[in-house]
């Protein structure tokens, strides 16, 4: 079961070397790579959280995919740049140079194998712009490359039905959204008598700032946290968790569709 959540004819690992050498329309087969992160998620959650996600709306994803469509996961690339959560125990991180060159390492061997269309799916929040930085150096160097350094949270979905409006705006870790995904992905894994609420500390009020957004400023979980967690935790459900992981992944399989139709923009 190496494939975990991805269906089996789906996951780029268990082709032949021949299979991938004689695969039709190579330059429009959708290369998907999903990368988490290990770290802290609270009292409540594993660290395994991104990663997990990933995993489990991209499976479900490719599940719904209509099968003429060609498109591969690659495995999960499980660690990744998590130094926010570094004070916390468990936390796995490794520094934006070397998720970088790990990232360009892999591209560049999808790019050997004849493949044009590469997808990041990203779902660990501390790692965007890692992801836009590597994505826009990759297509600089093969202009025929065409990379898309994707949140998984941000395609369509129903979220905002949900989840509050503080909720929304202030539980960005291990809070409702996630752990309700995680009740329906790895509920034995997920410790609900162990859920806090807990909002970040001390923000400043009144002001264009905040943690995320168009004017953030640098923080570290630490200081805004002393459980981990960033969010209401206590109100999570399976039921709530079920129907946005159809919702997330029925984004994703209309993302999908888009990018194996997408064509570079040029003159």
């Amino acid at each position: 079961m190496m494939h975990g959540f991805i269906p089996p004819e789906r996951y780029f690992p268990y082709l032949t070397w021949t299979e991938i050498e004689q695969m039709k329309d190579k330059e429009n087969v959708v290369i998907v790579q999903p990368i988490g992160a290990v770290e802290q998620h609270g009292f409540h959650l594993p660290i395994i959280v991104d990663a997990a996600i990933s995993m489990g709306v991209l499976g479900k994803a490719l599940e719904q995919l209509e099968a003429h469509i060609p498109a591969y996961a690659l495995p999960c690339l499980y660690y990744g740049k998590s130094n926010e959560h570094w004070h916390f125990p468990g936390t796995i991180t490794l520094s934006a140079q070397t998720l970088i060159s790990v990232i360009r390492e892999m591209a560049d061997s999808i790019y050997l194998a004849g493949f044009r269309k590469l997808v990041l799916m990203n779902s660990h929040g501390g790692q965007l712009q890692v992801m836009e930085i590597v994505a826009r150096d990759l297509h600089q160097e093969y202009e025929d490359f065409l990379v898309f350094p994707l949140f998984t949270w941000r395609v369509p979905h129903i979220a905002g039905e949900l989840i509050t409006a503080e909720e929304l705006e202030y539980g960005i870790h291990a809070g409702d959204a996630e752990t309700s995904i995680m009740l329906s992905l790895l509920p034995e894994q997920v410790k609900m008598d162990k859920a806090v609420k807990e909002y970040p500390h001390g923000l400043p009020k009144d002001s264009l700032l905040s943690m995320e957004g168009k004017l953030p400023f640098a923080w570290l979980t630490k200081e805004l946290t002393k459980s981990g967690v960033m969010g209401d935790a206590t109100v999570a459900t399976k039921e709530k968790g079920d129907r946005l992981l159809e919702s997330v992944a029925a984004g994703w399989v209309r993302v999908i569709k888009d990018i194996y139709r997408f064509r570079q923009p040029q003159f």
